[in-house]
């Protein structure tokens, strides 16, 4: 087998479905996901954030979407997460160590704010 036909047997296809159930508004009632890679099958969820970025347009494009159910010390600390998943993806993405502890200590400071010591 050539290289080109070993690349070919290396690759796959994954697949992320998100559902999204709305009411007459066009709010959100419930929401499900999918991950065939990570072996998730319809799970439901009470908020998300989509990102994803358009190499034409050289621009981001978003899907923030949460549903009746998601309460405000929910969405904190879904944030509070957030953020600190993002300080820790864009290390991993681009080694800018020095900005990253400033988006840490920013996510310290959220934190103490939003009082989510009491919540963890």
């Amino acid at each position: 087998m050539g290289s080109k036909e070993k690349n070919m047997a290396k690759e796959k296809n994954s697949q992320i479905n998100i559902s999204v159930k709305t009411d007459e508004h066009n709010v959100p009632e419930k929401m499900n996901w999918t991950a065939t890679d990570a072996n998730i099958e319809n799970k439901e969820c009470k908020a998300m954030i989509l990102s994803v970025w358009d190499k034409d347009d050289k621009a981001a494009l978003r899907m923030d979407l949460w549903t009746k159910e998601m309460m405000v010390d929910e969405m904190k600390m879904f944030f509070y997460q957030t953020l600190v998943t993002m300080a820790d993806n864009f290390q991993k993405a681009t080694g800018e160590d020095e900005i990253v502890e400033d988006l840490r200590d920013y996510c310290a400071h959220f934190a103490d704010k939003m009082k989510l010591e009491q919540m963890r």
